[in-house]
């Protein structure tokens, strides 16, 4: 009877044993991309905006919803919109660049970044059609509209530096993308810190870039939220596993890539072909990292010095907390191909 017993209780711990490797196993690296199971039926609350190619092609590819997602698409106009949206709880994962999560991050929103999806030139400084200003320092006393928050306010922010010039020898007029180009054609602004696709239908209009340097773009960052990440790894992984799919299709449909942007940003297809072609760069390294905290540092005191972030230890602590590598460390594209 003894030995009954005895077996019984070993058979039942290595039961027990088995089953806890199992449940471990689900929330752990290794096993958070599988094919799909265990997040049929999820909500995923998701962006798409012109600005991040990718993620047009993800919506267009309907990968995610052949997964059992139920997705809701929700279109971010810029960064910071993007940025509110994920503060606010009505997106899990948001695309913006990189400058505009680290102020986020800064200022408490609780948002890591867990892939970069492209490293692009989408920010310059525009004039009009037969406009003098040639140069920053032809900017001296004019109106300038900006996106605050996003990558074309401080792409402005360091060209004004870079060229002895402060932010109070310009007046800047805090316009949404599509607006600022509204401004800048209308005269109401004397130029206009351009975000592409817009940018680049606007230069194919007769405006003219008349500042740029890619240095001080910064990278495409997917956002999510920590409590996303927490409560719902595998729809996280497979987001990134969905970006890596996306990169891939992008450098085989370039073509297709284009059309796709064409439809959704409304410009000519050869307008979104300039935007692919030249300044998107969609093949690179999805996973976040040195490289991007390189160009973050450069930009984290600009915060600082203008009041948008009380302190440098806010901007420090940001920089320390706002990578999260472990999902595009293990991304999978054959799982949505």
């Amino acid at each position: 009877m003894k030995l009954v017993r005895t077996a019984l209780l070993a058979v039942l711990a290595a039961t027990v044993l088995v089953l806890s490797g199992c449940v471990a196993g689900e929330n752990s690296k290794t096993d958070r991309s599988g094919d799909g199971d265990g997040v049929s039926g999820e909500v995923l609350n998701i962006d798409f905006a012109t600005y991040n190619p990718l993620s047009l092609i993800i919506k267009d590819q309907g990968w995610l919803e052949k997964q059992g997602l139920q997705v809701n698409w929700v279109q971010s106009a810029g960064s910071n919109k993007a940025n509110e949206a994920l503060r606010a709880g009505a997106i899990d994962v948001g695309s913006t660049a990189g400058s505009a999560a680290l102020l986020a991050r800064a200022n408490g929103s609780p948002i890591q970044v867990i892939a970069i999806y492209s490293q692009p030139e989408w920010a310059a400084l525009v004039a009009p059609a037969g406009s003098d200003i040639t140069s920053v320092a032809d900017l001296r006393g004019k109106n300038v509209a900006a996106t605050k928050g996003t990558d074309p306010y401080f792409f402005l922010l360091q060209a004004l530096e870079a060229n002895g010039l402060s932010p109070d020898d310009i007046t800047v007029q805090n316009l949404q993308h599509a607006d600022g180009w509204a401004a800048l054609q209308n005269g109401s602004v004397d130029a206009w810190a351009g975000l592409d696709p817009i940018m680049a239908n606007a230069e194919q209009t007769g405006a003219t870039l008349f500042y740029r340097n890619v240095d001080f773009n910064s990278y495409g960052f997917l956002n999510a939220r920590e409590d996303f990440l927490r409560d719902k790894p595998e729809v996280a992984q497979l987001v990134v596993d969905a970006y890596a799919a996306a990169a891939d299709w992008a450098a085989e449909h370039p073509e297709e890539t284009a059309q796709i942007l064409a439809d959704a940003a409304g410009i000519d297809l050869p307008v979104a072909q300039k935007v692919i072609r030249e300044r998107s760069n969609l093949d690179v390294d999805q996973v976040p990292g040195q490289a991007q905290l390189a160009v973050l540092e450069r930009i984290g005191p600009i915060f600082v010095d203008l009041g948008d972030v009380p302190s440098r230890q806010q901007v420090d602590d940001a920089l320390a907390t706002i990578v999260n590598d472990s999902f595009a460390e293990q991304a999978d594209a054959a799982r949505l191909r």
